[in-house]
């Protein structure tokens, strides 16, 4: 099958609607015929390599010269030359049909992962810490294709996904209500949130700690707005743990932020533990458990399932997010794919060339 038909061929000059480019005084087929008549030297020969004939090669022209102005050939001798004005024509036609040229090989390079760009938001711990590797792994498998990656927070992130900005996104908040029937919201993975502390605290010591024991902790979480904040909120209440009773020593606006204050002695934070991974290999933070508690939230991928899904996002969903995915939420991804098949052959008509 052929998407793309990057041969330039002659169509008859009534054809062309010369109203819709009224500020170009050309079209592409004049120039490949002024191209051939500067190649092959006549009139004649340049119609057979166009296998059209030779009134058509010279209607064409003349439409040219006339919608130009200017003479393009001295017709006094026996063999076509290019006037002033027809060389310099000729010099930029030839660079407007090499990068037509090219364009056309993109775009079929495209078809195949060989170029063209993919958009992926995120969340802000996500974003930051998760999906650099996942857009690793992609650039090793399809080095041709740009990743963009927009980090924003969950709803902004929604948005640009429900308007067309964004391929897909990986976020772990709540999609807003008003797009909840917009969007597809797959779970995606389990993101662990663990309590840190500096490794000199006295709880360090301990290998477990029991949850009386977060009451006596000064806390530095995200602001009150943050989603993270939101769904740790939830996930303690659900645990038994009175947030409320929690002691706020300050707020900060960034989990590196958070991390660099731990580490300095000034309280205890429960982060993703995709944040601290680093920092707990070379010991400069201490992950505490707690005792019959694990605080888990869970990360979705969202796409906007009225709009076409690029190959290069298709590939990313079949390919990369894998490799990251909680087990058990594999197979909703697997229907993400097979959903895009779908969208494809209702919408977009593929003929054989």
């Amino acid at each position: 099958m052929s998407i793309v038909n990057c041969q330039l061929s002659i169509v008859p000059y009534y054809l062309f609607n010369l109203d819709i480019m009224s500020d170009i005084p050309f079209s592409l087929d004049q120039l490949r015929i002024l191209k051939a008549i500067a190649d092959e030297g006549s009139f004649k020969r340049a119609a057979d390599s166009l296998f059209v004939s030779q009134p058509a090669i010279s209607l064409q022209i003349q439409n040219l010269e006339r919608q130009l102005s200017v003479p393009l050939f001295d017709r006094g001798g026996r063999k076509a030359q290019l006037t002033e004005a027809g060389k310099l024509l000729l010099a930029y036609g030839e660079k407007i049909i090499t990068l037509c040229q090219e364009t056309c090989r993109a775009i079929e390079d495209l078809q195949n992962l060989q170029g063209g760009t993919l958009i992926v938001g995120a969340s802000q711990t996500t974003g930051t810490y998760l999906l650099p590797k996942m857009i690793g792994l992609f650039h090793e498998k399809y080095p041709y294709v740009s990743v963009q990656l927009q980090v924003h927070s969950t709803r902004r992130t929604s948005w640009a996904v429900a308007n067309g900005q964004v391929d897909l996104a990986i976020i772990g908040g709540e999609v807003p209500s008003e797009l909840q029937n917009v969007l597809e919201i797959i779970p995606y993975a389990e993101d662990e949130l663990a309590l840190i502390l500096p490794p000199n605290h006295p709880l360090a010591e301990r290998g477990t700690i029991v949850k009386e024991d977060l009451y006596g902790l000064n806390y530095i979480p995200l602001d009150s707005q943050s989603t993270i904040r939101k769904v740790l909120d939830k996930v303690l209440g659900r645990c038994e743990i009175n947030t409320a009773e929690l002691k706020i020593g300050m707020e900060l606006n960034s989990i590196e932020a958070i991390k660099n204050a731990v580490q300095s002695g000034l309280g205890a934070a429960f982060v993703s533990v995709t944040a601290i991974e680093k920092e707990l290999k070379m010991g400069i933070l201490h992950r505490a458990h707690i005792e019959g508690i694990k605080i888990n939230r869970t990360l979705s991928v969202i796409v906007n399932y009225s709009r076409y899904r690029s190959k290069a996002a298709e590939a990313f969903i079949k390919e990369i997010l894998p490799h990251f995915s909680s087990e058990n939420y594999i197979p909703q991804l697997q229907r993400l794919s097979a959903e895009n098949k779908e969208y494809l052959d209702k919408n977009v008509e593929i003929k054989d060339s």
